[in-house]
């Protein structure tokens, strides 16, 4: 049995919409609300990896935060950015829905209908 989580904010209306596509499916995901509890950097790099993507795909470059590590920097490290995600959430981008071996980023919330469609 496939088994759903999400790493959720509900301020977010992508996020919002992703996790009503989920439960309009019929299934009730484990709800991550990524903010309060955030996922160690062992966690973000097994999501990275699901999603196929750079921890730099996972940034939201927009974050005060971004600028003020100097997250642009590209000599940095995928471990080095998966740490200051791991401590600064905000820079995670949201939201994020694994399916056992597999995840897709909610951008836009329709990609999630890969999952459970």
């Amino acid at each position: 049995m496939t088994q759903y989580k999400i790493y959720h904010n509900p301020r977010c209306s992508k996020s919002r919409q992703t996790l009503a596509l989920i439960e309009e499916a019929g299934i009730e995901p484990e709800i991550v609300l990524y903010l309060e509890n955030t996922p160690s950097t062992d966690e973000l790099a097994a999501v990275i990896k699901k999603l196929g993507i750079s921890a730099r795909d996972l940034l939201r470059k927009g974050e005060e935060e971004y600028k003020s590590l100097g997250l642009s920097n590209t000599e940095l490290s995928d471990q080095s950015l998966i740490e200051a995600m791991s401590q600064n959430p905000r820079l995670i981008e949201r939201p994020i829905v694994v399916a056992n071996d597999r995840a897709v980023l909610g951008r836009p919330p329709e990609n999630v209908l890969e999952l459970i469609g």
